[in-house]
């Protein structure tokens, strides 16, 4: 297939969005992530495809889907794919679109009656970020801060553990730390850090109010500091000789128990009414 010049500057493009070159657009690859951005109403800029992957029913619906709504398709060999593939097996498809709004604003917009907020704290490993984003929407929670010197939630790596929970969470990116404390204070938001020393068990404290849950860092955890400037402080209890938990485990853990509590707390209420 011949490929026009500008067809060469789009890839080029490509490449530098995959590198985190371009602060403005982010690099989706593979048919699911392809089908959850054409889902989730974010503006695109550009699709890349191989040839080999449009022979497929499936592909060549959800490749018809977004020809409605971005005017610029590339198809290109599998040879040309692999070349600005961020993946070591080419997904056969790339979409770059907007990075969604990844203000305070649009957090507060959503800030409703018993939030559950998620704040990420200097996380490096993206897996585990996008892991957290994915387990974050699958217990309702309402959004998400992910401070200064954490890994972008937008990150293709963070894009793959998140599965599309990225597009859809409001994500308030770049925070720092005594930012996102000042903004639960403001809002009414119990700050709940998870910290291995702390005197109450995760099970002991009232989940079912408006809470903010923060995850320090994988190697270090969160600073003696950062602890005493939240609300409150919870541990998850551990036997043998294992010190912590995998940070994305601690989370689906803390927020589940969340959810569990309030969940209680709401056939509570609703027998007494």
């Amino acid at each position: 297939m011949l490929i026009t010049s500008r067809d060469n500057s789009l890839l080029r493009q490509a490449r530098a969005v995959r590198d985190g070159k371009v602060d403005k657009l982010i690099f989706i690859e593979g048919l699911r992530l392809s089908e959850e951005a054409l889902h989730s109403n974010l503006s695109l800029e550009a699709v890349i495809f191989s040839e080999e992957i449009a022979k497929k029913p499936k592909a060549a619906r959800v490749i018809n889907s977004l020809s409605k709504i971005c005017a610029r398709l590339v198809s290109v060999s599998e040879k040309l794919l692999e070349s600005i593939s961020f993946t070591k097996t080419p997904q056969g498809i790339i979409v770059l679109a907007q990075r969604p709004d990844t203000s305070e604003a649009r957090l507060a917009h959503n800030i409703h009656d018993l939030p559950l907020v998620v704040i990420v704290h200097q996380l490096n490993n993206p897996v585990n970020v996008g892991a957290i984003l994915r387990t974050a929407e699958a217990a309702g929670a309402t959004g998400v801060i992910a401070t200064k010197n954490t890994t972008d939630p937008f990150s293709p790596k963070a894009l793959r553990g998140a599965m599309g929970s990225a597009f859809r969470l409001p994500i308030w990116n770049g925070a720092s730390y005594r930012e996102a404390i000042e903004f639960c204070h403001n809002k009414g938001i119990l700050s709940v850090c998870a910290a291995a020393t702390a005197r109450l068990a995760y099970t002991e404290i009232n989940w079912a109010r408006a809470c903010a849950l923060i995850l320090g860092p994988e190697s270090t955890g969160l600073a003696v500091s950062e602890i005493n400037a939240a609300s409150e402080a919870v541990r998850i209890p551990m036997q043998g000789s294992v010190e912590s938990l995998n940070v994305s485990v601690a989370a689906g853990i803390l927020l589940y128990e969340a959810v569990r509590q309030r969940q209680a707390a709401e056939h509570q209420r609703r027998a007494e009414a």
